[in-house]
């Protein structure tokens, strides 16, 4: 019987997992689920952001469905002790180093983009984020200069193992896609992205069958805008996926509307919403659970191998939007809980 674990966090994580998860139990699949407190809430409860039975639950269970952690009121906290340090703590400790993140514009959500409609209306791509390298990662701090002023620095570093890991994964997504792989980097500047871009064309030897380009990550970020039809599978590193990611978002409509899965290459994840955790609306019934419930569709793919009920899952939450079912950030009306009810209903 497979172990679910619920992180939902802070703010408005509580309010949509719970609609992911009564999404999940209306599939009968024999599911246990286990909560436990993560980000603010853990530290409000327990001292720390990622307490060692938080850990130990992640670690047990097949999957993790994690809501959103964060809220000001932490940020004078030592570092270590800042809610979004959870995330981190996470993906070292499961080996999460793959972050997929889709994004498509659903049918009926033309007018939601900041795009025109002719140009959102093309947007179905994937980006795959490195996750554990990177300026997250690399050794930073703040210290003094000569001359006694402050200077932070933050390294940015990959090895190529990191980079041909993440590599496979793009080429192997794409693969089961269109078999286009754009990898975005920034080499015309920075020696990680040398290496980055030297690495993957090493491992596109590989792959005969997958178009492999490269882009600048400024570039990818105009064309993002311009012309998002053009890509399929875009595979960069921890930074510059980070951004491009909530920036897919927006020209899909809506960043309450896009799910994640990181992976450690061996069917463990964690399944998150993009969004933050929104303090100011939380308790307010007005987030969209809609990209926590594509999360959980996730989950049923690559955790549990359950794809015919990931399908399921999708169908409902396109099918509810194509009957004009709406939260307030997609220009509509509903609650939290009456858009999980529209999604529950079209299963």
């Amino acid at each position: 019987m497979p172990l679910i674990a619920l992180l939902p966090g802070d703010g408005i994580g509580p309010e949509v997992v719970a609609e992911a998860r009564r999404v999940l139990e209306a599939l009968d699949l024999d599911l246990t689920f286990e909560s436990a407190p993560v980000g603010g809430a853990a530290y409000e409860a327990l001292g720390h952001p990622l307490p060692p039975s938080t850990l130990d639950l992640a670690q047990r269970a097949d999957a993790v469905l994690f809501g959103a952690v964060g809220d000001a009121r932490y940020d004078s906290l030592e570092r270590a002790f800042r809610p979004e340090q959870a995330i981190l703590g996470l993906r070292k400790a499961l080996g999460l180093f793959a972050n997929l993140r889709p994004a498509k514009l659903f049918a009926g959500l033309e007018d939601a983009s900041a795009l025109k409609p002719e140009v959102a209306g093309a947007i179905d791509l994937v980006i795959i984020r490195e996750l554990n390298g990177d300026v997250y990662f690399g050794e930073k701090g703040q210290r003094k200069t000569a001359d006694g002023r402050r200077e932070g620095y933050d390294i940015m570093s990959y090895d190529e193992d990191q980079v041909r890991r993440i590599a496979h994964v793009g080429f192997q997504t794409a693969r089961g896609r269109t078999g286009k792989l754009c990898s975005v980097d920034k080499a015309n500047v920075l020696e990680t992205s040398q290496l980055w871009r030297d690495v993957v064309i090493e491992v596109s030897a590989e792959y005969s069958d997958v178009q492999l380009t490269h882009m600048y990550v400024d570039n990818a970020a105009m064309q993002l805008v311009r012309n998002p039809g053009q890509f399929d599978t875009i595979v960069t590193g921890n930074l510059f996926g980070d951004i491009l990611s909530d920036q897919a978002s927006m020209c899909a409509g809506s960043i309450g509307m896009l799910p994640s899965a990181s992976l450690n290459g061996t069917g463990k994840g964690m399944y998150e919403p993009i969004h933050g955790s929104a303090p100011d609306i939380a308790g307010q019934g007005k987030a969209n659970p809609c990209a926590t419930i594509l999360s959980a569709a996730m989950l049923l793919r690559h955790s549990l191998n359950a794809a015919a009920a990931a399908d399921r899952v999708e169908a409902a939450v396109t099918a509810a939007l194509v009957a004009g079912s709406r939260t307030p950030d997609l220009g509509g009306a509903l609650s939290t809980s009456a858009m999980g009810d529209a999604v529950v209903a079209k299963l």
